[in-house]
């Protein structure tokens, strides 16, 4: 699906009248996905990566062919369990980091089915018809 595309950045702050905002289609899939057989939309629940810009109800874009880095916000199964967390690759081992001081770090510990599912590439962040707490 094509959608049209401003030529230019909109500011945030006091805006231009003089701008023109339209400069043809753009295709998101082509713009936002890297390797289309491997790239899924996982919708979030919880709140535990708020701080990282994702919230419950988001979807994420998570390329299953990309090798995941320290730092990285992935997908992890963790004892048959997805989760979504910040990956970090610590002396200590493999820690999974929530965005959020309500929730605590998880050692990966050495005997545990862990696996990360793939690396989140992108997050759709909803403004439109969200609810307010």
């Amino acid at each position: 699906m094509l959608l049209p595309v401003a030529p230019q950045p909109v500011p945030a702050g006091f805006p231009s009248p003089a701008q023109d905002y339209y400069d043809g289609p753009i295709d998101l899939t082509e713009q936002l996905v890297k390797d289309k057989a491997a790239t899924f939309i996982v919708r979030v629940v919880g709140d535990s990566m708020e701080q990282a810009g994702v919230s419950d109800g988001d979807e994420l874009l998570v390329d299953r062919s990309l090798v995941p880095r320290h730092g990285d916000v992935v997908v992890a199964v963790l004892d048959g369990e997805l989760t979504v967390k910040r990956l970090w690759l610590t002396a200590r081992g493999v820690v999974l980091h929530a965005e959020n001081p309500k929730y605590p770090d998880i050692l990966v510990p050495e005997l545990t089915e862990f696996l990360v599912w793939g690396v989140a590439t992108y997050c759709i962040h909803h403004l439109y018809g969200r609810k307010l707490h």
